[in-house]
């Protein structure tokens, strides 16, 4: 099978794409760090790789459209990035790329890939989001907030499939902290251990192989989501907000 990886330039996406390889299947890597790319793509048998600012619509459309005769059958949205601090103090124009990042592109590649895959009748989408996607985010307000729509979007779409009996399977990935460059590019450190990267990109291709919806690669995260899910959402914003006021 072929697989496109969107921010498969470090963290996640690239042991996802290293993981993919090992697994047999070509992959496409997708970022715009081309530097990075040319790198990694030479570590990674069967790998190619497509330079696109996922921030830009056109950008993310022209992207589909390059590769779209490729037969692409697994589709990672795991690019993304997030911005620590008061929510009236971070500039706009970094939170409107985050949501471009975040949200935008995730959707339209999402819709498009999809339309393919339902023709056929197969094909597997992960798109990552975080454990954040369960809580209020006050502190990065906005990046929690991208994540929330991530999770809504595949669990809908999940069901709508279910609905028509189709092969194409769609699962969100909801991660604790990891070990990744997101924690330089929101600058902030976790209080909580962080897992590795190495080891969420393993579970998680193996999770959405077995048609997992909901993927969450540790035990201590599902168990903190699921009391997550019982907590008053004014306590939780007040516990969140007292959790990320330590990684100042």
């Amino acid at each position: 099978m072929r697989a496109l990886v969107t921010g498969a330039s470090s963290g996640i996406g690239k042991e996802i794409a290293i993981y993919l390889s090992k697994l047999g299947h070509e992959v496409i890597l997708v970022a715009k760090n081309e530097e990075k790319l040319i790198k990694i793509s030479k570590k990674i048998p069967n790998s190619t790789y497509v330079v696109c600012d996922l921030s830009n619509k056109d950008e993310c459309i022209n992207l589909y459209n390059k590769i779209k005769k490729q037969d692409i059958d697994i589709l990672i949205n795991n690019a993304g990035f997030g911005k620590f601090g008061e929510f009236n103090d971070i500039s706009l124009d970094d939170e409107l790329d985050m949501i471009n990042v975040n949200i935008r592109a995730v959707h339209i590649l999402t819709k498009l890939f999809l339309k393919d895959f339902i023709k056929r009748d197969k094909g597997y989408i992960m798109n990552v989001a975080s454990s954040a996607a369960y809580e209020p985010g006050p502190l990065m307000a906005t990046y929690y907030s991208t994540k929330a729509y991530v999770l809504r979007l595949t669990t809908s779409i999940y069901e709508e499939l279910r609905k028509t009996n189709s092969n194409v399977h769609v699962s969100v990935l909801c991660p604790g902290p990891v070990k990744t460059n997101f924690n330089n590019v929101a600058n902030v450190k976790f209080e909580i251990k962080s897992t590795t990267s190495e080891y969420v990109a393993k579970y998680s291709i193996d999770k959405m192989f077995k048609n997992k919806l909901i993927i969450i690669p540790t035990l201590y995260m599902k168990i903190l989501i699921f009391f997550t899910r019982l907590t008053p959402t004014k306590l939780l914003a007040k516990i969140s907000y007292n959790i990320q006021n330590k990684k100042r």
